[in-house]
């Protein structure tokens, strides 16, 4: 296998500093100036002799995980044996791929020897910052001679494919398993009891409990006050709905909001599962994008997982009234609605607004946003110049807007969670389980 030879920048260097040398030889001594092209001859020799006993490949690896989460690092690692260079300069390694799992495109590393296994190895970390396929394309791999003049370079067409998922660090915390396994909604389903709809038991009544739960005719029978115990209803829809659009597809500390979106979603609906509850996932920009079947049992859980990996991006404005008139002749009973959007335009606010105005009619509709760090550290910075004034006062606007739409999405009976990204996930458990508790989705 013939590999081309190339100068290092060492020899690179080399000749640099030899120009000006050469220079002051020929105004010196004008009969010498042959040494000055017998050096650049010398060195030229000296880089191909280098390339040629820098060793030979014998065999390379690229090894990268088949699945992987958005925003968490791993490892691509490259394994190489040559012959006779154990003990000399590292090996040189760039990689090219799609930009979903580095924003750069490329990466470069070094490679070490392993004297146990005679190869040397190297690794490079890449943060993958969307969800979807992606592919490393090409692989190059350089390797110098002994002087450090000569270098051969190899490269490969690579087509390794990786699969980013949503990220799950939520669902597999050890809090949240912690509280699935001792409160209410365990691993083992148990009956909640004191609130809901559902009538379940009798109890006496005892100081402290809510008077409304007084059964006065049972209390008039048995001469006692007897309070009714109600058990949660179960097999109640939950609907999270994605907004793909434009301003969703913003990034937050990182990663688009869509994708802190699905992993509190998909936190979210792993709690309902396991409290007895049928979701289903819906996607929509201009028009719908995914729309799941409702799963009932935690072991369908996958499902929902792969069907959230689904759901693009769209660098555009979302048809509200489209996409929520389609989800409305979806559903045949009331249901829970969780919708995930935001807003920087008021013109598409109102739209927004009105659809879901549609949407409270016959189903309660939970409204999530994203709490936006970067108007918010806009609006408190210290106005220095004028520059920082017009934005602090833009950014202020801009809040107040954004107050103001949500205000009228409260009027108009939609609960709202509004909190930081690392933070909602859990603010959406909490108001479902009090919704849930309260009876209020059936």
């Amino acid at each position: 296998m013939n590999f081309p030879i190339l100068p290092t920048a060492r020899a690179a260097w080399l000749t640099a500093l030899a120009a000006p040398l050469a220079i002051v030889i020929a105004a010196a001594a004008p009969g010498a100036w042959i040494v000055a092209p017998a050096a650049g001859v010398a060195l030229l020799v000296l880089v191909l002799l280098d390339g040629l006993i820098a060793g030979r490949l014998v065999e390379w690896k690229l090894q990268s995980p088949g699945d992987v989460e958005v925003g968490k690092p791993f490892a691509v690692t490259v394994l190489a044996e040559f012959a006779g260079r154990a003990g000399r300069s590292s090996p040189e390694v760039a990689l090219a791929f799609e930009a979903r799992l580095n924003s750069a495109g490329t990466t470069t590393f070094l490679l070490d020897y392993d004297p146990e296994t005679a190869s040397w190895q190297g690794a490079a970390s890449l943060t993958p910052n969307r969800r979807g396929t992606a592919e490393i394309t090409k692989l190059w791999l350089r390797w110098a001679g002994p002087l450090g003049l000569g270098a051969r370079q190899v490269s490969r067409q690579v087509e390794e494919t990786i699969r980013i998922w949503p990220d799950l660090a939520p669902v597999r915390s050890p809090e949240l398993q912690n509280y699935l396994r001792d409160a209410q909604f365990g691993l083992i389903a148990r009956r909640i009891r004191g609130e809901g709809t559902q009538f379940e038991a009798l109890s006496e009544y005892e100081p402290g409990m809510d008077r409304r739960r007084i059964d006065w005719k049972a209390s008039a029978r048995h001469t006692r006050l007897y309070a009714r115990e109600n058990e949660s209803e179960r097999n109640n829809q939950i609907v999270f709905a994605f907004d793909c659009g434009q301003a969703m597809c913003e990034p937050v500390d990182g990663l688009p909001r869509i994708d802190r979106a699905v992993t509190a979603a998909l936190t979210a609906s792993y709690v309902a599962l396991k409290g007895g509850d049928r979701v289903a996932l819906f996607g929509f920009a201009q028009r719908p994008e995914v729309i799941t079947p409702f799963v009932s049992e935690s072991r369908a859980f996958a499902q929902l997982q792969s069907a959230a990996a689904s759901i693009d991006y769209h660098a555009e404005e979302p048809n509200f009234t489209f996409a929520l008139a389609t989800l409305t002749g979806r559903l045949k009973r009331r249901s829970l609605i969780i919708l995930f959007s935001d807003f920087t335009d008021p013109t598409a606010a109102e739209l927004m607004i009105e659809s879901v105005g549609r949407l409270v009619k016959k189903h309660l509709v939970l409204f999530v946003t994203i709490e936006d760090s970067e108007i918010a550290s806009l609006t408190d910075a210290e106005p220095t110049n004028l520059r920082n004034m017009a934005m602090a006062v833009s950014a202020d606007m801009l809040a107040r807007q954004r107050t103001l739409v949500l205000e009228r999405l409260r009027q108009m009976g939609v609960d709202i969670i509004e909190a930081p990204w690392d933070r909602i996930g859990y603010r959406l458990i909490d108001s479902y389980l009090n919704i849930k508790r309260s009876g209020a989705i059936g």
